[in-house]
Order: structure tokens, then C-alpha cells, then sequence
């Protein structure tokens, strides 16, 4: 990178921290140091251990559960505000918080909102993120935000299959568009499963809409919490008569029994990236894609002023 691009520095919270130094190895850089400290109380201090006076600074931090980790991230960009960094950067490859984007209910919090005005209240500068929920949450932010897409990563492994007869397929109407974007760059046909939910984190009823009988089929989406939409579609799949099913999504939460429930369905495998930190010896069908190269370019993009929509696949 040129001379101009140098004044910056990448620190990590506690639980990205593998994330961030794979993407300072990406970047030929050195990890920041900084300091958690953590009281008995459950409160917790964020000081940095180097001088970040005039520098852009990179803060690398999904804001998945628990709230520690987005109160984490809240702490240092403010301590970084307050040290005289120049420009303040959170780079959030899974955006927490982010299913409530909208009323879809009388009298429910927008938290998808209210996290993007406390983040803008600490005083971040720039959003890098991926594969959020809802496109919409872009406007949420009077600030840059940059949107990556982990399509970047999934399509050249899924074409190292080298599958035949492939469907791409959709878990649900709403995740439709994305898996529209896979089906017309891989140019193969398109699923689309159609579900109603009892209640939160709970399927009803299933319905597969289109062929799958003898068909290699993906599933694409955006996350895996509990993973029983996945997995009830892989199983009704199965049914149907498809040939082998796999999923790939961007974010492993895999809260409660998700483990349990992949081993037990009829994937083959499910693909993540390294979004959310995942111990696969918890479920071998899991495999784990490293998004670290494709946000140190983007990182290296932004420093150089480059577009960073050329990065992009789909």
C-alpha cells in the first residue's frame, strides 16, 4: 500500500480476535493492542494499549449474542473517539439485532435502528458489514456502510463441487431475492420453500415449491440460529426425492440445539464463514469459510480510496 494509506490500525474484541489476525496476516499488518478489562460485576473498561492519535482505526467486532459483544464494540469506538483517532471504522461481519427491521407487529422496538443510532452516537465514522438480514438496514445509517457479500466466498467453492444438476433453493419468500442472484450467475434452476412460523424460532407448516426430484440442491441463507428451517427443508427435500441437499450461509449463530438438529437432518453439509466464531468438533457436517481475505481488501480499498464493488460476485 502506498504511504498514505499506512496511518491505520486494526484491533479486535474478545471473541473475533482469530478473525481479526487472520486479517492482518491478509493485510501484512500487525493486530493492535488493546486492553478488556473485565470487573466482577459483569461491567467491563476498554483502553487501548498504543497511541491512536490521527489514525484511522479498524474495529473488528460482530454483535452477536450475548449484548456484551455490541456493548464491547460501543466501548471502543468511544475510547478510540476520545484518543483522537482521526476516522473510526466497525468492521461487523455479522450485524446483530438485525430481524427486528421493522413493525410487523403493534407496539415492537426497531432494533436493527437502534443499534445503527447507538453506533453513530459513539461516534463511528464507517460500517463495513455482510450479508445483513434486510437490505433496508443500509438506511439506517447516515454514515458510509459499506455491504459485502459472502456470495464472494460460497460460489467458487460450490463450483469446486462440481455438482450436476443443481438447484439452488430458498428456505423462505423472504430470501428469495438472494437465492435468485446464485441461480442466475450459476445459471440452474430455483427452489423456493414456503413456510409459516408458529411462533419465533419455530416452523409450521412447509410446502417445496418447484422440482427437486434427483436434484443436487443448495440452500442459500443469510443465517443459521437454530437451524430448524433448514433443516425441516432438507428433510422435505429428501422426501421429495433430491439427490443430495446442502446449505450455505453466511452466519453459524447455531443457538440451542442447532448442533443436534443438523446431525440429525438430511444435509449433507452446511457451509458458514468465520462471521461468528464455531467449534465444528460440536457438528462435523459444518464447514467453515474464511471471509477474512475478502474484508482485508475491502479494508485495503477503503485506505486507498478504490471501489470495493468490484469485489463483488453477485
Amino acid at each position: 500500500m502506498s504511504d498514505a494509506a499506512t496511518l491505520f490500525k486494526v484491533f479486535s474484541g474478545t471473541k473475533n480476535r482469530d478473525l481479526a489476525e487472520k486479517i492482518c496476516e491478509s493485510l501484512n499488518w500487525p493486530l493492535g493492542r488493546m486492553n478488556i478489562e473485565h470487573f466482577s460485576d459483569g461491567e467491563f473498561a476498554v483502553s487501548y494499549e498504543e497511541s491512536i492519535r490521527g489514525q484511522y482505526i479498524y474495529l473488528v467486532q460482530s454483535t452477536f449474542p450475548n449484548s456484551d459483544n455490541l456493548m464491547e464494540l460501543l466501548l471502543m469506538i468511544d475510547a478510540a473517539k476520545r484518543a483522537s483517532a482521526y476516522k473510526v471504522i466497525a468492521v461487523i461481519p455479522y450485524f446483530g439485532w438485525a430481524r427486528q427491521d421493522r413493525k410487523d407487529k403493534p407496539r415492537v422496538s426497531i432494533g436493527a435502528k437502534l443499534v445503527a443510532d447507538m453506533l453513530t452516537v459513539a461516534g463511528v465514522d464507517r460500517v463495513i458489514t455482510m450479508d445483513l438480514h434486510a437490505d433496508q438496514i443500509q438506511g439506517f445509517f447516515n454514515i458510509p456502510l459499506d455491504h459485502l457479500y459472502a456470495s464472494t466466498i460460497f460460489i467458487p467453492y460450490l463450483k469446486a463441487l462440481k455438482l450436476d444438476n443443481l438447484v439452488i433453493a430458498s428456505p423462505d419468500v423472504g430470501g428469495s431475492k438472494r437465492a435468485s442472484s446464485y441461480s442466475k450467475h450459476l445459471e440452474v434452476p430455483m427452489v423456493l420453500c414456503h413456510k409459516t412460523r408458529e411462533k419465533a424460532n419455530v416452523v409450521g407448516e412447509m410446502r417445496i415449491i418447484g422440482d427437486v426430484e434427483g436434484k443436487n440442491v443448495v440452500i442459500v441463507d443469510d443465517m443459521a440460529d437454530t437451524a430448524g428451517t433448514l433443516c425441516k427443508a432438507s428433510n422435505l427435500m429428501k422426501e421429495k426425492g433430491a439427490k443430495s441437499v446442502r446449505a450455505m450461509v453466511s452466519h453459524g449463530i447455531m443457538s440451542g440445539n442447532a448442533a443436534q438438529n443438523v446431525m440429525n437432518s438430511a444435509l449433507t453439509e452446511i457451509v458458514f464463514t468465520d462471521s461468528i466464531p464455531y467449534d465444528r468438533s460440536k457438528c462435523p457436517k459444518v464447514k467453515v469459510l474464511s471471509i477474512a481475505d475478502m474484508f482485508a481488501e475491502t479494508i485495503r480499498r477503503v485506505q486507498e480510496h478504490k471501489s470495493i464493488s468490484e469485489l463483488y460476485l453477485l
